[in-house]
């Protein structure tokens, strides 16, 4: 048993030091009311945003960001590029006071150096290259080039004949500023940045990429998009442009480059030139935009390995100039309130945007079903969750299968420990969802039922023994993690 328990602390390590896929929220500032710093990181708190990218390196912001622990992108805005590129200097300044002043309490973690310079401002492309350089020689200078990694953003049209992926390649007029940056990127260690909006793409096709293709909606076999010269299929806009950066990277003999996608999103409202800048579009794009990440689908060319990926944006931006669109790509408004609220079952904590507090925790998507039946026979014993609705018969006993038994009995301890976020893991076959799994007369526990009201059960004392059988992260200290974690493994060895 000793050995079982290192080797289960030891797995738990190394789950909590992998450098995961994740999602962020780019923070913009063109509203008219915008909200105090330390609004914003109440926002990110209460939705659970462990990233951010930043557009410029506000003082305010970096210092409410302080002791968060949430992870920090802070950008060189373009019109200071021009003075960091011509400057060694100029630019170990900015990073003195931008970065080491905040860091490590602000946790910075990475410097995009300019956004989109070669398409939004080509005449400052010749000191692209000199600005990144010359911030992470001040990076060195300070110690911290090996925890800040520096990169720039690239809008998607720098890719040439995306389509097929296999046959993309970058705009050969940027080879002389192109190849240099990716010695550069790979050389440090960092990541090839890149701003994808399938939207756009969609609306420029004139109804060659179908809307399905372009929000990641599931598409039967014989309607995804094929590249005849690998046979990978593709379903979605997202994927395709993130394999063509690798095959343009590759035609450039660079192939150990990560892709991090610093913007993506869909607008929720638009004039009558676009009708498909929606509520609902933009729900399901963002929606499954974060499964797709958290799900750690990878892409056809490099299946499993996910690409973190930056939402644009957090705020719907009312003074930005252009058509209406353009004002409405955000989550929330100024208030704090969400746009929409998120599809997000089995996608976890991140941007679970209901500021009703109506949460559920219910069984992950693709969860192992040994794993589930395994959680789901310790909730209902040493869980101490009545599984009688589950019986035949009973309210919740249809559909008949393990993951629709595992989310009630999920959701039911979980509103049993006072929607502890810890208790919604249940050794990571769990997810806390905003979306009511409720179906017929099976009404899951914090529900609003048919009649208007609030569904709920009353959470034990924290003298009694459920309590004390909490199913929290393995990650977690404490002998309580440690005999759930036995427990869990002795309920799962019976299945496997």
């Amino acid at each position: 048993m000793a050995v079982l328990i290192l080797v289960l602390l030891l797995a738990a390590s190394v789950a909590a030091a992998s450098d995961d896929a994740y999602i962020g929220v780019n923070i913009g500032t063109d509203l008219s009311d915008m909200p105090h710093p330390t609004q914003v990181v109440a926002l990110l708190k209460a939705q659970q945003i462990r990233h951010v990218r930043l557009y410029n390196a506000d003082r305010a912001m970096l210092l409410a960001l302080a002791n968060t622990g949430i992870q920090v992108m802070v950008s060189v805005p373009n019109d200071q590029l021009l003075g960091i590129g011509q400057s060694n200097s100029t630019a170990a300044n900015w990073v003195s006071h931008n970065v080491v002043a905040h860091y490590p309490a602000t946790n910075i973690t990475a410097i995009s150096v300019g956004s989109e310079v070669l398409t939004s401002i080509p005449n400052a492309a010749t000191v692209l290259i000199n600005a990144l350089k010359f911030i992470h020689s001040a990076l060195v200078a300070s110690n911290l080039d090996g925890q800040i990694k520096v990169s720039t953003p690239l809008s998607s049209s720098v890719i040439l004949d995306s389509f097929p992926p296999s046959q993309a390649f970058f705009n050969r007029s940027w080879n002389p500023v192109m190849v240099p940056m990716l010695n550069f990127l790979q050389s440090t260690g960092s990541f090839f940045m890149l701003n994808i909006y399938p939207y756009y793409d969609y609306m420029e096709s004139n109804g060659v990429i179908p809307l399905d293709y372009a929000l990641f909606k599931p598409l039967p076999p014989n309607k995804e998009a094929v590249d005849a010269n690998t046979l990978l299929h593709y379903s979605n806009v997202f994927d395709a442009m993130v394999d063509a950066a690798y095959f343009a990277m590759a035609f450039l003999n660079f192939t150990n480059i990560p892709v991090m996608v610093t913007e993506s999103g869909w607008p929720s409202k638009g004039d009558s030139t676009e009708p498909d800048a929606s509520l609902e579009n933009a729900n399901a794009y963002n929606s499954n935009l974060i499964r797709h990440v958290l799900n750690k689908t990878g892409t056809p060319k490099h299946p499993g390995i996910a690409v973190s990926t930056y939402i644009y944006e957090l705020y719907n931006e009312d003074t930005k100039p252009g058509p209406i669109s353009e004002k409405n790509w955000g989550l929330f408004d100024a208030n704090g309130s969400p746009i929409y609220i998120l599809h997000l079952t089995g996608s976890g904590m991140v941007l679970a945007n209901d500021t009703t507090n109506q949460t559920f925790c219910t069984a992950r998507d693709g969860a192992d079903p040994k794993m589930l039946q395994a959680a789901l026979d310790w909730a209902c014993g040493p869980g101490k969750v009545d599984c009688t609705t589950l019986s035949q018969g009973q309210a919740c006993y249809e559909p008949d299968n393990v993951f629709a038994h595992a989310s009630y009995a999920f959701d039911t301890y979980y509103h049993q420990m006072g929607k502890d976020s810890e208790s919604c893991d249940f050794n990571g076959v769990a997810a806390i969802t905003t979306t009511d799994p409720s179906h017929g007369s099976c009404i899951f526990p914090g529900s609003v039922g048919k009649n208007g009201s609030l569904v709920n059960i009353t959470a034990p004392s924290m003298n009694s023994t459920s309590s004390n059988s909490s199913g929290r992260n393995i990650c977690s200290g404490g002998l309580t993690s440690v005999f759930m974690i036995i427990v869990v493994l002795i309920w799962s060895a019976l299945f496997l």
